[in-house]
């Protein structure tokens, strides 16, 4: 066993953003090799006991059955309210989902990093080397606050004390891990590259129906 097939995790995925630069398309339904963006980021995070995906439910995944906190296909889907309130809002409305689970790691993921999984060993391994620390993907010369593995417990404390001091609602992830102990760790180049752009959705070999 690898050491970090040990960890016990489960996972959040990001995917309700406004989208801007892509013109408001979704990232989620942009497609590499046949796959949804959404269906890699979940894909990747398949080792995960649960997987939460903050954001709609699209027609394929729910057919008319899920609506928000319902699972589909092993997906339970909630929304940040009011929704495009930023990724700590969307974290926050996760951790809430998951008020009654007490596994000690959370992989928090965008849904717009179509390597992503390439980097997902390296954050268990580290935490499971040291669980004294929460883990950011860095990749090149950034740190990725949405490519991590953090302690649910750290996380539900900072978000209870933002909550009760003007609230995550357009809160940067910078200002919410203020109150989290983490450690950048080392992940294969380019496995955090995500797609903000049609520009970045070519270079990656992602496809979509860009605006005209």
């Amino acid at each position: 066993m690898s050491r970090w097939e040990s960890v016990d995790f489960n996972a959040v995925v990001l995917s309700g953003g406004r989208s801007s630069r892509l013109g408001g398309t979704p990232k989620a339904g942009l497609r590499l090799d046949g796959h949804t963006l959404l269906d890699l980021a979940c894909q990747a995070a398949g080792a995960a006991k649960r997987v939460v995906v903050v954001g709609p439910a699209s027609d394929e995944d729910q057919g008319d059955s899920a609506g928000a906190g319902s699972g589909v296909g092993g997906r339970e889907f909630v929304s940040e309210s009011p929704r495009f309130g930023g990724p700590a809002a969307a974290l926050a409305a996760a951790v809430d989902h998951l008020a009654q689970d007490a596994t000690q790691w959370l992989l928090v993921l965008a849904c717009d990093m179509p390597r992503i999984a390439a980097a997902i060993p390296e954050l268990l391994a580290a935490v499971a080397e040291d669980p004294g620390y929460s883990v950011l993907a860095h990749d090149g010369e950034r740190d990725q606050p949405l490519a991590a593995v953090y302690s649910l417990a750290a996380l539900r404390t900072a978000i209870e004390v933002v909550e009760s001091s003007g609230g995550v609602q357009n809160l940067s992830m910078k200002a919410l891990l203020a109150r989290v102990q983490w450690r950048a760790i080392d992940v294969p180049q380019g496995s955090t590259a995500d797609v903000d752009t049609w520009a970045d959705a070519q270079n990656l070999g992602v496809s979509g129906a860009a605006p005209t």
